[in-house]
């Protein structure tokens, strides 16, 4: 697999992201559904966001593993928020690690959505290849 990014502004550099991500050569793509903070038995957490998105990227890190893919291949990565600034103020000290930790270069958006399920205000969606 080849992989390549493309972020023609220098703004870019500091987004925790690139603009695009293109791949070639590609054995298999992997698209995850939309990860959240569910335990094993598919318990909602009612923790505050930042907990909840540890409990997220823990899932998301879990599925990406049992799948057979490995999460440093994640092209498109899309955060779902229940409030943006919250997100921003609460959860970069562990979403910018998680990038780091696995060298993640990802296309992504992120949304501020009305709400997700239950009590959840934070859902990753992720396309990994290899």
């Amino acid at each position: 697999m080849e992989k390549k990014t493309v972020d023609p502004w220098a703004w870019g550099k500091s987004t925790n992201s690139v603009q695009a991500v293109e791949v070639k050569n590609v054995a298999g793509t992997l698209y995850c559904s939309g990860q959240v903070a569910i335990d094993a038995n598919g318990i909602p957490s009612s923790a505050d966001m930042r907990s909840q998105l540890i409990q997220t990227i823990a899932n998301l890190e879990q599925l990406i593993g049992e799948s057979g893919y490995e999460c440093n291949n994640i092209v498109r990565l899309n955060v779902y928020t229940t409030n943006t600034n919250e997100f921003f103020t609460t959860c970069m000290d562990v979403y910018v690690p998680f990038l780091m930790k696995h060298g993640i270069q990802q296309a992504t958006t992120l949304l501020e959505v009305k709400g997700l399920f239950a009590t959840l205000t934070v859902e990753l969606e992720a396309t990994v290849v290899k």
